[in-house]
Protein backbone atom coordinates (compact mmCIF):
# COMPACT_ATOMS: atom_id res chain seq x y z
CA UNK A 1 0.00 0.00 0.00
CA UNK A 2 1.64 3.46 -0.94
CA UNK A 3 1.55 6.76 1.08
CA UNK A 4 -1.50 7.76 -0.36
CA UNK A 5 -3.50 4.37 0.24
CA UNK A 6 -2.28 4.17 3.85
CA UNK A 7 -3.57 7.65 4.38
CA UNK A 8 -6.56 6.67 2.75
CA UNK A 9 -6.99 3.63 4.78
CA UNK A 10 -6.23 5.30 8.32
CA UNK A 11 -8.92 8.58 7.03
CA UNK A 12 -11.82 5.51 6.88
CA UNK A 13 -11.06 4.00 9.44
CA UNK A 14 -11.21 7.49 11.49
CA UNK A 15 -14.28 8.16 10.14
CA UNK A 16 -15.82 5.36 10.02
CA UNK A 17 -14.64 2.99 13.03
CA UNK A 18 -14.76 -0.63 12.49
CA UNK A 19 -15.64 -3.94 14.88
CA UNK A 20 -14.69 -7.18 15.23
CA UNK A 21 -16.67 -9.26 13.06
CA UNK A 22 -17.14 -11.86 16.07
CA UNK A 23 -17.01 -10.35 19.26
CA UNK A 24 -17.43 -6.57 18.64
CA UNK A 25 -14.60 -4.82 20.01
CA UNK A 26 -13.13 -1.93 18.48
CA UNK A 27 -10.25 -2.48 16.13
CA UNK A 28 -7.16 -0.80 17.01
CA UNK A 29 -4.55 -1.52 14.49
CA UNK A 30 -4.08 -1.50 10.89
CA UNK A 31 -3.86 -5.43 11.06
CA UNK A 32 -6.89 -5.75 12.75
CA UNK A 33 -8.76 -3.71 10.62
CA UNK A 34 -7.32 -5.18 7.54
CA UNK A 35 -9.28 -8.65 8.95
CA UNK A 36 -11.84 -7.35 10.34
CA UNK A 37 -10.75 -9.47 13.50
CA UNK A 38 -9.50 -8.21 16.66
CA UNK A 39 -6.19 -9.86 17.68
CA UNK A 40 -7.81 -12.46 20.35
CA UNK A 41 -10.38 -13.64 17.87
CA UNK A 42 -7.87 -13.74 15.30
CA UNK A 43 -5.25 -15.98 17.69
CA UNK A 44 -8.55 -18.41 18.79
CA UNK A 45 -9.38 -19.20 15.29
CA UNK A 46 -6.46 -22.57 15.14
CA UNK A 47 -7.22 -25.59 12.94
CA UNK A 48 -8.62 -28.54 14.65
CA UNK A 49 -5.00 -30.80 15.60
CA UNK A 50 -4.98 -34.11 13.93
CA UNK A 51 -4.42 -37.48 13.51
CA UNK A 52 -6.96 -36.66 10.38
CA UNK A 53 -8.64 -38.94 7.59
CA UNK A 54 -6.49 -39.94 4.67
CA UNK A 55 -9.54 -39.35 2.44
CA UNK A 56 -11.84 -36.65 3.78
CA UNK A 57 -9.93 -34.64 6.31
CA UNK A 58 -11.54 -34.54 9.01
CA UNK A 59 -10.36 -35.12 12.46
CA UNK A 60 -10.30 -38.84 13.76
CA UNK A 61 -12.06 -39.86 16.82
CA UNK A 62 -10.53 -43.12 17.35
CA UNK A 63 -10.08 -44.80 13.90
CA UNK A 64 -7.14 -45.23 12.24
CA UNK A 65 -6.44 -43.81 8.92
CA UNK A 66 -9.74 -43.56 7.75
CA UNK A 67 -12.96 -42.23 9.23
CA UNK A 68 -16.02 -44.72 9.03
CA UNK A 69 -17.84 -42.30 6.97
CA UNK A 70 -14.90 -42.83 4.38
CA UNK A 71 -14.44 -46.31 4.71
CA UNK A 72 -18.10 -46.98 3.58
CA UNK A 73 -18.52 -44.23 1.36
CA UNK A 74 -18.49 -45.14 -2.37
CA UNK A 75 -15.14 -44.07 -4.29
CA UNK A 76 -15.82 -40.65 -5.21
CA UNK A 77 -14.03 -38.74 -7.59
CA UNK A 78 -11.67 -37.02 -6.04
CA UNK A 79 -7.96 -38.41 -4.66
CA UNK A 80 -8.38 -36.66 -1.60
CA UNK A 81 -10.00 -33.93 0.27
CA UNK A 82 -8.58 -31.32 3.11
CA UNK A 83 -10.68 -29.24 5.34
CA UNK A 84 -9.56 -26.28 7.90
CA UNK A 85 -12.12 -25.98 10.46
CA UNK A 86 -15.69 -27.16 11.89
CA UNK A 87 -18.54 -25.88 10.92
CA UNK A 88 -19.56 -25.23 14.19
CA UNK A 89 -19.66 -22.47 16.95
CA UNK A 90 -17.34 -19.82 16.42
CA UNK A 91 -15.58 -21.14 13.43
CA UNK A 92 -19.80 -20.98 11.82
CA UNK A 93 -19.95 -17.53 13.63
CA UNK A 94 -17.03 -16.90 10.78
CA UNK A 95 -18.06 -17.72 8.03
CA UNK A 96 -21.98 -16.33 8.44
CA UNK A 97 -20.06 -13.12 9.54
CA UNK A 98 -17.97 -13.48 5.88
CA UNK A 99 -20.73 -15.11 4.04
CA UNK A 100 -23.81 -13.63 4.79
CA UNK A 101 -23.24 -10.43 6.49
CA UNK A 102 -20.06 -9.77 3.61
CA UNK A 103 -17.32 -9.05 5.46
CA UNK A 104 -14.49 -8.71 3.21
CA UNK A 105 -11.59 -8.68 5.22
CA UNK A 106 -12.08 -11.79 7.00
CA UNK A 107 -11.49 -13.11 3.05
CA UNK A 108 -8.09 -11.74 3.65
CA UNK A 109 -7.78 -13.44 7.17
CA UNK A 110 -9.34 -16.85 5.43
CA UNK A 111 -7.41 -17.12 2.50
CA UNK A 112 -3.90 -16.74 4.69
CA UNK A 113 -4.91 -20.20 5.58
CA UNK A 114 -4.69 -21.69 2.34
CA UNK A 115 -1.48 -21.61 0.93
CA UNK A 116 -0.05 -23.66 3.98
CA UNK A 117 -1.52 -26.55 3.55
CA UNK A 118 -1.01 -26.46 -0.51
CA UNK A 119 2.99 -26.59 0.31
CA UNK A 120 2.48 -28.50 2.93
CA UNK A 121 1.77 -31.53 0.25
CA UNK A 122 3.23 -32.88 -2.60
CA UNK A 123 0.35 -34.08 -4.16
CA UNK A 124 -0.62 -29.98 -4.83
CA UNK A 125 2.18 -28.89 -6.30
CA UNK A 126 1.88 -27.33 -9.72
CA UNK A 127 -1.89 -28.14 -8.74
CA UNK A 128 -4.26 -25.44 -10.56
CA UNK A 129 -6.53 -23.66 -8.57
CA UNK A 130 -10.15 -24.67 -9.72
CA UNK A 131 -13.23 -22.78 -7.21
CA UNK A 132 -16.64 -24.22 -6.91
CA UNK A 133 -19.30 -22.42 -9.34
CA UNK A 134 -21.92 -20.46 -8.45
CA UNK A 135 -25.64 -20.54 -9.30
CA UNK A 136 -26.81 -18.76 -12.24
CA UNK A 137 -28.40 -15.10 -10.59
CA UNK A 138 -26.34 -15.53 -7.16
CA UNK A 139 -24.36 -12.44 -7.81
CA UNK A 140 -27.40 -10.97 -9.06
CA UNK A 141 -28.93 -11.66 -6.16
CA UNK A 142 -26.68 -11.19 -3.34
CA UNK A 143 -24.36 -9.22 -4.91
CA UNK A 144 -21.30 -11.32 -4.97
CA UNK A 145 -19.23 -15.08 -4.89
CA UNK A 146 -17.78 -15.25 -1.68
CA UNK A 147 -15.51 -18.74 -2.97
CA UNK A 148 -14.43 -16.37 -6.25
CA UNK A 149 -13.70 -13.19 -3.89
CA UNK A 150 -11.66 -15.21 -1.49
CA UNK A 151 -9.97 -17.02 -4.32
CA UNK A 152 -8.88 -13.62 -6.01
CA UNK A 153 -7.81 -12.81 -2.22
CA UNK A 154 -5.95 -16.11 -1.93
CA UNK A 155 -3.88 -15.35 -5.32
CA UNK A 156 -2.28 -12.33 -4.04
CA UNK A 157 -1.71 -13.92 -0.94
CA UNK A 158 0.40 -16.53 -2.87
CA UNK A 159 1.06 -15.01 -6.64
CA UNK A 160 2.82 -18.65 -7.55
CA UNK A 161 -0.66 -20.09 -7.57
CA UNK A 162 -2.84 -20.59 -10.41
CA UNK A 163 -6.49 -19.94 -11.11
CA UNK A 164 -8.31 -21.67 -13.71
CA UNK A 165 -12.37 -21.00 -13.51
CA UNK A 166 -13.29 -23.77 -16.15
CA UNK A 167 -16.18 -25.13 -14.48
CA UNK A 168 -19.41 -23.69 -14.76
CA UNK A 169 -22.66 -24.32 -13.09
CA UNK A 170 -26.89 -24.55 -14.40
CA UNK A 171 -29.41 -23.64 -12.77
CA UNK A 172 -30.35 -25.54 -9.80
CA UNK A 173 -32.20 -25.24 -6.39
CA UNK A 174 -29.41 -23.96 -3.69
CA UNK A 175 -28.10 -26.81 -1.67
CA UNK A 176 -28.71 -25.74 1.60
CA UNK A 177 -32.07 -26.01 1.77
CA UNK A 178 -31.81 -29.74 0.50
CA UNK A 179 -31.07 -32.77 2.71
CA UNK A 180 -28.47 -35.21 1.32
CA UNK A 181 -30.26 -37.70 -0.87
CA UNK A 182 -31.87 -34.08 -2.83
CA UNK A 183 -28.71 -32.98 -2.50
CA UNK A 184 -27.20 -35.62 -4.56
CA UNK A 185 -29.96 -35.49 -7.11
CA UNK A 186 -29.95 -31.46 -7.24
CA UNK A 187 -26.25 -31.64 -8.44
CA UNK A 188 -26.64 -34.25 -11.39
CA UNK A 189 -25.42 -32.85 -14.49
CA UNK A 190 -26.06 -29.38 -13.45
CA UNK A 191 -21.74 -28.74 -13.33
CA UNK A 192 -20.30 -28.74 -17.10
CA UNK A 193 -16.58 -27.17 -18.18
CA UNK A 194 -15.82 -24.37 -20.53
CA UNK A 195 -12.05 -24.70 -21.64
CA UNK A 196 -9.01 -27.04 -21.28
CA UNK A 197 -8.95 -29.14 -18.17
CA UNK A 198 -6.03 -28.51 -15.91
CA UNK A 199 -3.64 -31.95 -15.45
CA UNK A 200 -3.89 -31.43 -11.56
CA UNK A 201 -6.69 -29.20 -9.80
CA UNK A 202 -7.74 -28.78 -6.45
CA UNK A 203 -11.48 -27.66 -5.56
CA UNK A 204 -11.89 -24.86 -3.62
CA UNK A 205 -15.18 -24.49 -1.35
CA UNK A 206 -16.04 -22.61 1.44
CA UNK A 207 -17.92 -25.13 3.38
CA UNK A 208 -18.37 -29.14 2.93
CA UNK A 209 -21.48 -30.99 4.22
CA UNK A 210 -22.08 -33.86 2.03
CA UNK A 211 -19.52 -33.75 -0.50
CA UNK A 212 -22.26 -34.02 -3.56
CA UNK A 213 -21.20 -30.65 -5.00
CA UNK A 214 -17.21 -31.27 -4.60
CA UNK A 215 -18.15 -35.01 -6.30
CA UNK A 216 -19.53 -33.26 -9.22
CA UNK A 217 -17.06 -30.64 -9.88
CA UNK A 218 -14.14 -33.77 -9.48
CA UNK A 219 -16.45 -36.13 -11.47
CA UNK A 220 -16.50 -33.67 -14.56
CA UNK A 221 -12.92 -32.33 -14.75
CA UNK A 222 -11.95 -36.60 -14.31
CA UNK A 223 -14.37 -36.88 -17.75
CA UNK A 224 -12.66 -33.93 -19.26
CA UNK A 225 -9.01 -35.78 -18.80
CA UNK A 226 -7.83 -34.17 -15.37
CA UNK A 227 -5.42 -36.71 -13.76
CA UNK A 228 -5.44 -35.57 -10.00
CA UNK A 229 -8.39 -33.93 -8.44
CA UNK A 230 -8.30 -33.06 -5.42
CA UNK A 231 -10.12 -31.09 -2.58
CA UNK A 232 -10.29 -27.95 -0.25
CA UNK A 233 -12.56 -26.53 1.95
CA UNK A 234 -12.24 -23.80 4.90
CA UNK A 235 -15.37 -25.65 6.68
CA UNK A 236 -16.24 -28.95 7.45
CA UNK A 237 -20.09 -30.10 8.65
Amino acid sequence: MNTFGKICFWAKNFIFPQSCALCGKSLINADEMRYGLCGSCQSSFACIPGPYCGFCGKPLVSELDLCLPCRNEKERSYNRLWTLFPYTGKYRKLLGAYKFRKNPGLADFLAEKIPPVINANCELKDAVIVPVPPRPGKIKQTGWDQVDYLIKKLVKTDRGLTVSRCLKRRKSRAQKQLDRTDRIINMKGRIFIKGKAPETAVIIDDVITTGSTMEACASVLKEAGTRNVFGLCLFYN
